[in-house]
């Protein structure tokens, strides 16, 4: 965050790297009708949903961000990942209507995030946002993972519980007055949590995530965090990149640019391990390239908990 601020970004700056980062891959630039109609900040004089999501809203090429910006690390990985569903909108922009989706419903989610992962300190030395003698030293790396797994991988067993509790109410097998019991119950399940008082059936609390209310699937964001990974190694091996796979960045290489744009350009057109197969050369997901990635965390959490019973 200091690093932005020291450099003067603003909302329109910080949306202008995540679409240098694209073009730096060989995709075109945003139109300019993009800088014209989107929203970066949040207004002063109307009420908006500050939720940020990003529209093809003529199904060709009025792409535009909806999103109250401030000047902070989150919001500069999350114009990375908002421009992503862009140029996926724009990369499928040429098929039929009914095949302009993502080719399953992680991967919208997934290529987001997998440029963000390349937010690493390699490529904020490449875009000049950090100096090289700056740059975080490999035994920083725990640290820095550390915060990547509260993300990444702390998010996990939410991501499946979400629609774990939906389809139940979807299909009956979760009563109105269960609504928030089974809520408490599977929270405690897959994640090791419990709420701070008591709740009961007066109270609504899967109603405080905005896609509950907002009636937006979330299985794909769990199914997003696996493929994110696998992408990010496929971009990784590509690049020809040597080291720990958490210090790599794919910035500015077009021959990972060419077969990115090959997948996004099936939108949905193919059956999705189709799609997965023309990036990654492997037509399943799997969570190898997480556990890679987490690779040394992992060692060092193990050696830190030795002795210790860890779990619910």
């Amino acid at each position: 965050t200091g690093l932005l601020v020291n450099n003067g970004y603003d909302a329109v700056k910080m949306a202008k790297a995540g679409e240098n980062f694209f073009s730096s891959l060989g995709f075109e630039p945003l139109p300019a009708s993009f800088w014209e109609r989107s929203l970066f900040v949040k207004p002063t004089d109307r009420q908006v949903v500050c939720h940020a999501s990003a529209w093809n809203l003529d199904f060709k090429d009025d792409l535009r961000v909806k999103m109250c910006t401030k000047v902070n690390a989150t919001d500069f990985q999350t114009w990375h990942h908002e421009l992503g569903h862009n140029y996926y909108q724009r990369a499928y922009n040429k098929l039929d209507l009914s095949y302009q989706n993502g080719a399953n419903d992680g991967f919208h989610e997934a290529i987001g995030d997998f440029i963000g992962l390349s937010i690493t300190p390699e490529y904020l030395v490449q875009i000049g946002l950090l100096e090289r003698s700056q740059a975080p030293s490999a035994d920083k790396d725990i640290g820095l993972l550390l915060n990547q797994a509260l993300d990444k991988v702390a998010f996990l067993p939410f991501g499946l519980l979400i629609d774990r509790w939906r389809w139940g109410v979807f299909d009956g097998s979760i009563k109105p007055d269960q609504y928030t019991s089974e809520w408490v119950r599977l929270k405690q399940e897959y994640q090791g949590v419990v709420p701070p008082m008591e709740r009961t059936s007066a109270n609504f609390d899967p109603g405080a995530k905005y896609h509950i209310p907002g009636n937006t699937p979330y299985t794909r964001y769990f199914l997003s965090f696996v493929l994110q990974f696998q992408f990010y190694e496929a971009a990784c091996k590509m690049a020809g990149w040597k080291g720990p796979l958490h210090r790599c960045s794919f910035y500015g290489n077009k021959k990972v640019g060419e077969r990115f744009k090959a997948m996004m350009e099936m939108g949905a057109s193919k059956p999705w391990p189709d799609a997965l197969q023309a990036f990654t050369d492997t037509r399943e997901m799997s969570g190898k390239s997480l556990i890679k990635y987490f690779a040394p965390l992992s060692k060092w959490l193990l050696e830190q908990n030795k002795g210790q019973r860890c779990g619910w």
